[in-house]
């Protein structure tokens, strides 16, 4: 029994977030950041529970510029969990005290990505507060999520 214990102390270990800061200085696209710290490491981040039109896609730029605004050349904290098939660091971005993940939901530049999400996240209302005001890529009659327009994709 004692060693159940210690077995499940380590997995809670493995599954805690880890944080990485610095300055952004670029944006790929509307939830995909590069990183520099202190040390001139760059990192690759990506917006957990949220997936952005892609560039080519309806409002792929209008997100972009988004995120832009909301983090470029700003000091950025990332609680990150996982990195996903690119190696890119995924979690929740925060760009001098502005949640970037729930504000790109809030201003239409991102949907909440089901297969990251849990229900009841307060990430769901509000994209329901974009869909219902019609703002950004909700003002369209029929906006397609990325995981639809990616041929072959599941949601991320």
């Amino acid at each position: 029994m004692r060693w159940l214990l210690v077995v499940s102390l380590l997995l809670a270990r493995c599954v805690q977030a880890e944080t990485l800061s610095g300055t952004v200085i670029s944006v790929v696209d509307g939830d995909t950041l590069t990183i520099l710290d202190a040390q001139k490491q760059r990192y690759r981040v990506r917006l957990g529970q949220v997936d952005a039109p892609e560039s080519k896609q309806a409002f792929g730029i209008k997100s972009a510029r988004s995120l832009h605004g909301l983090c470029f050349r700003k000091t950025a904290k990332v609680e990150w969990e996982a990195r996903d098939q690119h190696n890119r660091h995924v979690g929740q971005v925060t760009c001098e005290g502005v949640d970037a993940n729930a504000e790109q939901v809030r201003r239409g530049m991102a949907w909440v990505s089901p297969r990251s999400t849990q229900p009841g996240s307060l990430l769901y209302e509000l994209e329901a507060y974009a869909r219902v005001r019609g703002i950004g890529l909700w003002s369209d009659p029929r906006p397609v999520p990325p995981w639809d327009w990616r041929p072959g994709q599941q949601p991320r």
